[in-house]
């Protein structure tokens, strides 16, 4: 029973960083087509758009380079990176819905 245990909690943390990573990429893939579709509905300005594809790829860059120290990313280094996808869908939202249009 303990072997079984410990070969389960073994795996998981074996397969949970190639897990997260799939997660940061679909969460990359999401909010892009969020500012996509933003644009091409008339709710984001240029002025908008431009100010979060740059957010977009600061947050991309980071990842790349907190990837780039060890390979894997730490616990701090994913629940930062959370956290700024997370600010950064809030911001994909307000400025859809702020009542501006091209």
């Amino acid at each position: 029973m303990k072997n079984a245990f410990l070969a389960v909690l073994i795996g998981a943390a074996l397969v949970s960083p190639a897990a997260y990573a799939q997660n940061i990429h679909k969460r990359q893939v999401e909010q892009q087509r969020r500012i996509g579709r933003g644009v091409e509905s008339g709710q984001l300005t240029p002025k908008e758009t431009v100010r979060l594809e740059k957010k977009e790829v600061r947050l991309n860059r980071e990842i790349r380079r907190d990837r780039k120290d060890g390979g894997g990313l730490t616990r701090a280094e994913r629940n930062r990176i959370d956290r700024r996808q997370d600010a950064l869908s809030r911001q994909i939202y307000r400025q859809k819905h702020d009542g501006q249009h091209r």
